[in-house]
């Protein structure tokens, strides 16, 4: 069952779901196969089976009815369905968050974040680093993140504040697959990120309102999220194709940040391979950035009371 333009129905679709079952053949699981099955992945039964429950059980689970299932069960679910840490993880956080008593769905409120943070963000003058939330929100940059995803902070999917959204980004901009090389790529990843935090804060309404618009914008969008892939972590190599200065190849870090209050931050960090030519164009973009960002200070002194 896919987030559509009802997210509240997603919730409860889960990792444990008919899309997960598919990926899985008889074989990979220890089991016999027969020359007249239907479907190349597993069947209800057969998950049921391998994880020692009914298969009214495990039927009511893939519909989304897991709030009171001890956590011996859902192990043993997770170990018959071959989940990942990120996948089992997601199963565990939405089965905590159904649980009887758990909050009705609110609007969570966004933590602003330190300055002590925004200080750490501008002293990295040859990384760009910015933190982002688990819905994808740019919620602080340093300069050279900035200039690095000019194309992203000048679209026309950021929101009031002028803070951009990495998922609306990617999808809901034309020209986010010109500037993401591997736009596949940075696409299934976002996806799997904001399954992630479905996972964690299926109450939050803007997470809802979130994943309503790109399934309702966005065909793509809609494909992945069918998928029902999951990525909590998301560290490796991005290629873009910067407007001003070409191609630049960098590697990034994604680095818990703890901040106040139940959201989950993520400080990521982009650096350039030393004496590769992505090197030289980070430093022409930071040199950019510093002489950019000089000439706003009066401004900004000017602006503060």
């Amino acid at each position: 069952m896919a987030w559509t333009s009802r997210p509240d129905n997603a919730v409860k679709s889960g990792t444990s779901s008919p899309a997960r079952r598919a990926k899985i053949t008889p074989a990979q699981a220890g089991l016999p196969t027969g020359a007249r099955r239907r479907v190349a992945g597993l069947r209800r039964e057969e998950v049921a089976v391998l994880a020692g429950v009914s298969t009214e059980w495990y039927t009511r689970l893939e519909k989304g009815h897991i709030g009171g299932v001890s956590e011996d069960v859902l192990d043993a679910v997770a170990r018959a369905l071959r989940l990942d840490d990120d996948e089992r993880t997601y199963l565990f956080d939405m089965a905590r968050s159904l649980r009887p008593g758990s909050r009705t769905p609110s609007r969570r409120r966004d933590v602003e974040v330190p300055p002590r943070v925004q200080w750490l963000l501008d002293s990295m003058t040859m990384s760009s680093a910015f933190v982002r939330n688990g819905r994808t929100d740019v919620v602080a940059s340093n300069p050279l993140a900035r200039a690095v995803y000019a194309p992203m902070f000048g679209s026309a999917t950021v929101d009031r504040r002028g803070r951009p959204n990495i998922a609306r980004y990617i999808f809901l901009d034309p020209s986010a697959p010109d500037f993401f090389v591997d736009w596949d790529a940075a696409g299934s990843a976002t996806a799997a990120l904001l399954r992630a935090e479905a996972g964690r804060e299926p109450h939050d309404w803007a997470l809802r309102e979130l994943i309503g618009e790109l399934s309702t914008l966005s065909p793509e969008f809609r494909g992945l999220w069918a998928a029902h892939d999951v990525l909590i972590r998301h560290d490796g190599s991005k290629r873009l194709q910067h407007p001003d200065v070409g191609h630049l190849e960098l590697t990034f870090q994604s680095l818990d940040l703890p901040l106040s209050g139940r959201a989950v931050h993520n400080l990521i960090i982009y650096t350039a391979e030393p004496g590769a030519a992505s090197e030289d164009r980070l430093k022409l973009l930071a040199s950019w950035a510093a002489t950019r960002s000089r000439a706003a200070e009066p401004t900004r002194r000017a602006e503060s009371p």
